[in-house]
């Protein structure tokens, strides 16, 4: 249930953010994604969590491959859309539960 709490966690606590950001600039998605790449920083942090986000898929479709647990997978686009911070711990939640 830990698991499960990290990723309601992680899916609305930075999203709070980026709507706030969104809303506060009025320039939508394509907004924020100019603000991802605004300095080296930034730059560095969005590279860090697109590496940690491929690295994840990875191993889902891995996992996934060996262990016949397909909701896994629900995972991949929690990671994509939302964040590795939600991406993340939701795998770990459904990869605990029994594979039935």
């Amino acid at each position: 249930m830990i698991y499960l709490g990290l990723a309601i966690w992680g899916a609305i606590h930075p999203m709070y953010y980026f709507v706030s950001y969104m809303r506060a600039t009025g320039t939508g998605l394509s907004g924020l994604i100019d603000a991802w790449y605004v300095n080296a920083s930034t730059t560095g942090l969005t590279w860090d969590l697109t590496i940690a986000a491929i690295a994840l898929t990875v191993f889902v479709i891995a996992e996934v491959a060996v262990r016949r647990n397909w909701i896994g997978l629900v995972a991949i686009p929690a990671t994509f859309c939302i964040g590795v911070s939600c991406g993340l711990p939701l795998y770990l939640f459904l990869r605990t539960r029994p594979v039935g």
